[in-house]
């Protein structure tokens, strides 16, 4: 199964978002500067719905 994590927090970087915080157990707490909102991502993606899911929260269009 495939892992996409890496790829999505690469992509946020580059898309200036940054890391806040660590939130509780295995998920981050980052902010987006494009929505200027905070959002959650899970350190074991599994899904690319949910890797999607997370880009549109920070306001970035589909890229899995």
């Amino acid at each position: 199964m495939a892992n996409f994590t890496r790829d999505l927090k690469q992509y946020l970087r580059e898309a200036d978002c940054y890391l806040e915080r660590q939130g509780k157990g295995d998920h981050g707490i980052w902010f987006s500067p494009i929505t200027r909102i905070r959002f959650v991502v899970d350190n074991h993606i599994k899904s690319r719905h949910t890797a999607n899911a997370v880009l549109k929260q920070a306001g970035l269009p589909k890229k899995f």
